[in-house]
């Protein structure tokens, strides 16, 4: 069995890593502590999964990613520069957060308006956003769509809409919550196969321990707001007992 005595890693530590987080603490307003202390680092174009029980701070933790919460304790830090008021556009620009329910991403009338959203409020000339909405669709297999209406579109074909929209913004980091939550079996098949294609940095939250198995090679187990394991996912995966202990099912 691994030992888990202090957070593990066989991660190698870049220079200047994509996203960098230390010693992040956040409690919520009702005084329950969500994040105690919370440091990890994200490279370029790697892959990492997001797991552990319900509670354990996953969500609180993607949504300090691109400044939705701001811890009064620890740095976030994207490129380098910490998420502050005068780097918030950048960062966001930056840092793609998608939710768990698209719904609470999409609000638009059409697709192609929800995709443009983004670069719109980026300043940007009619001409590159259409072509980065083009972009964006082809990328998430969606091309065609423009001018449906998300709400009569299934959950799968929404969730795919809902990455477009942070794709458009160009970013190199995408932090996704649950994205395979819900998805039957076809539309999680494609969902597995967009994940591995997409070549940017990817922080990824979810219960899904097949998803992890497919996609990503490196995980971070969050435990009552703390850092558990944090390295390669294979081992973690076949210790039944470890993941027993932390609530996840083996894939």
């Amino acid at each position: 069995m691994l030992d888990l005595a202090e957070p593990h890693t066989d991660q190698p530590a870049p220079t200047v890593a994509m996203l960098e987080l230390r010693g992040l603490h956040y409690t919520y307003p009702d005084g329950t502590p969500a994040l105690r202390g919370v440091s990890l680092r994200v490279c370029a174009g790697e892959k990492v999964a997001l797991v552990g029980p319900n509670g354990a701070g996953k969500s609180t933790l993607l949504l300090h990613l691109n400044g939705v919460l701001r811890a009064p304790e620890g740095a976030v830090l994207v490129d380098g520069a910490p998420v502050a008021d005068t780097t918030i556009r950048q960062v966001r620009a930056r840092v793609g957060l998608v939710f768990q329910d698209p719904d609470d991403q999409l609000f638009s009338p059409t697709v192609f308006d929800d995709v443009a959203f983004g670069p719109l409020h980026m300043g940007l000339g009619e001409a590159e956003v259409r072509e980065r909405v083009a972009r964006a669709l082809a990328q998430v297999g969606m091309a065609g769509f423009e001018r449906r209406m998300p709400h009569h579109m299934s959950l799968g074909q929404r969730k795919r809409v809902a990455i477009a929209t942070v794709l458009a913004m160009d970013p190199a980091l995408l932090a996704l919550d649950e994205p395979s939550a819900g998805l039957d079996p076809r539309a999680r098949r494609g969902l597995v196969q967009l994940l591995r294609d997409l070549p940017q940095a990817m922080i990824v939250s979810t219960h899904d321990m097949r998803l992890v198995a497919e996609v990503f090679p490196r995980m971070v187990v969050l435990a009552e707001g703390q850092v558990a394991y944090d390295g390669p996912s294979a081992p973690f995966l076949a210790d039944s007992a470890l993941l027993e202990r932390y609530g996840l099912e083996r894939p």
